[in-house]
């Protein structure tokens, strides 16, 4: 080979190993997740079912996709340093599992794409324009959490029908909360059933101990906890609670149940977190954020768990049992 063929090839090959280099850098995207804790049992079933969402789009993580996971564990106040550190890291695209973490996400970028999973009315939260475009950056999951607490205090009153006083729990910490009035669906559920309700403000541990201290106080007849991560990180504690208190409680999702607790009545959080994979796939492989509507569940389950009626001296009738989707014995 003559001395100039082997510079242009020495040449060629300089200029195409970095070429390539970055396209294959680049084949392998990385999602940022911001969770609100890792420690809490039911953040492995969530995970569970993004990791099946993404793998229904043929991703796997460790294989052709990387994630960045940060942990806001209720500290809301260090979502804009969590935030802004994924964005300085050019994530191709950012997964906020709470509220707050989706508003967080949303104020940090307007270019990265945003799959969100939430509890709240995103449209009423400024997210986005509507649940069927979008538009923006943002879309995702919302299960309404909040906006079943009406059913559910139905449901309670079916179990206490001789209670005059309600309580909802509460986390006033949570900036996507307001705590300052009662939600006009759930004051009129409220009042068909002829209870007034209360509201009880826990933001963390040890005002959570306190709430249920003024249960008996108040003589609270039934409790709602809403849909909220700071519970949902604190299972073993309010169940614990509601039988120390001997207070009938209805939670928003069933591993409460499962750990013990009276009933509860909601989606399944494990199918919502796969959908919320799915997206993020669909995105990743080029899918317009714009053409993707805010999903919501169509299954909502009642568990009861007779073990904890009998505990506290409650008998759950039949007409009530035959409803549920499953009795625990």
């Amino acid at each position: 080979m003559r001395r100039r063929d082997l510079i242009a090839l020495a040449v060629g090959a300089a200029v195409a190993t970095p070429l390539g280099a970055r396209a294959q850098q680049k084949a392998v995207p990385v999602i940022g997740f911001l969770g609100t804790s890792p420690s809490a049992p039911v953040e492995a079933a969530n995970l569970a079912g993004f990791r099946q969402g993404l793998g229904d789009t043929g991703y796997i993580e460790g294989q052709n996709a990387t994630i960045e996971y940060r942990w806001v564990e209720s500290h809301y106040d260090r979502l804009p340093e969590l935030t802004a550190d994924l964005v300085a890291r050019k994530v191709d695209l950012i997964v906020a599992q709470s509220d707050p973490t989706a508003r967080g996400a949303k104020n940090a970028t307007s270019t990265i794409p945003i799959v969100f999973f939430m509890g709240g009315d995103p449209v009423r939260q400024g997210l986005v324009v509507s649940l069927a475009r979008p538009g923006g950056n943002l879309t995702g999951v919302t299960i309404f959490g909040n906006e079943l607490d009406p059913k559910r205090l139905e449901l309670l009153s079916e179990l206490v029908p001789q209670a005059k006083m309600m309580a909802l729990l509460v986390n006033s910490s949570n900036p996507a909360v307001p705590i300052e009035r009662i939600p006009a669906p759930l004051e009129e559920a409220a009042r068909t059933k002829g209870v007034r309700l209360r509201m009880l403000e826990a933001g963390g541990e040890s005002k959570i101990d306190a709430a249920f201290a003024t249960l008996a106080e108040l003589q609270v007849g039934g409790l709602i906890v809403t849909t909220d991560s700071l519970f949902g990180n604190r299972v073993e504690q309010l169940v614990a609670l509601a039988a120390r208190h001997a207070v009938p409680v209805i939670y928003y999702r069933r591993d409460f149940v499962d750990a013990g607790g009276l009933i509860s009545y909601g989606p399944s959080f494990a199918a919502a977190f796969r959908q919320v994979g799915a997206y993020a796939g669909k995105i990743l492989k080029g899918e317009k954020l714009a053409d993707l509507p805010v999903q919501q569940p169509t299954k909502f389950s009642l568990i009861v768990n007779l073990k904890a009626a009998k505990a506290i001296g409650l008998t759950i009738p039949e007409t009530f049992l035959v409803r549920a989707d499953e009795v625990i014995e």
